[in-house]
């Protein structure tokens, strides 16, 4: 796996990262999560790099917050990696922020957005959205070979992927996770409850 380079998604939560986890975890990369989950919003502004950095020497690929804040760092540091922002319009993933964590306050939004909750916060949240978006795509300009835009929203899947990847493209859908319908599942509550309390990121299920 090594030889192939690492992958990265930087597109923000709720834009299809954990639908890409598990396509990247199919394809055979093991996938690195969320870092610094339990850390304050200034233990992440001082260790969440660092974090990241090291994770990654030890994994394939990585999605999820807050690795997208660090694409120029993970480029400088695996030379040769590849890069995925996964994207949604605007205001349709505000709401899908908005409808998960509401107004329970939480150091990671802190961190990335500058408030603790996405209630009642929709033009900050939107703003650094919409900014990273754009720092990005300003960023690989001229490196289109090392960046992939992925909107899963209008059918992207396996072909874009894996012709990004150089990967033979696997004999199933493109997996759909973590999508509304699937949280209100009684197996989703129940294993987002014990992912709470035990301080474990809620990976994909099997497919």
């Amino acid at each position: 796996m090594a030889s192939r380079g690492k992958v990265f998604c930087i597109g923000f939560q709720k834009t299809g990262t954990t639908s890409l986890h598990a396509a990247l975890s199919i394809l055979g990369y093991k996938t690195a999560a969320v870092v610094g989950r339990n850390l304050s919003a200034d233990e992440l502004r001082e260790n969440a790099l660092r974090l990241c950095v090291e994770t990654a020497r030890t994994h394939d690929a990585a999605q999820d917050m807050p690795w997208p804040l660090f694409y120029r760092e993970l480029d400088a540091a695996f030379p040769g990696s590849k890069f995925i922002l996964t994207v949604r319009g605007a205001e349709q993933w505000f709401r899908s922020v908005e409808n998960h964590f509401g107004d329970h306050p939480h150091a990671m939004q802190e961190f990335v957005y500058g408030a603790p909750a996405p209630a009642g916060e929709s033009a900050r949240y939107i703003g650094v959205y919409k900014s990273h978006e754009a720092a990005v795509r300003e960023y690989f300009r001229d490196r289109p070979d090392d960046l992939l835009v992925m909107d899963l929203e209008q059918g992207d899947g396996w072909d874009e992927l894996c012709s990004f990847l150089g990967a033979p493209t696997p004999d199933a859908p493109f997996p759909a996770k973590n999508r509304s319908q699937d949280r209100k599942t009684l197996s989703y509550r129940l294993r987002r409850r014990l992912a709470a309390m035990t301080g474990r990121y809620l990976a994909p299920e099997r497919i």
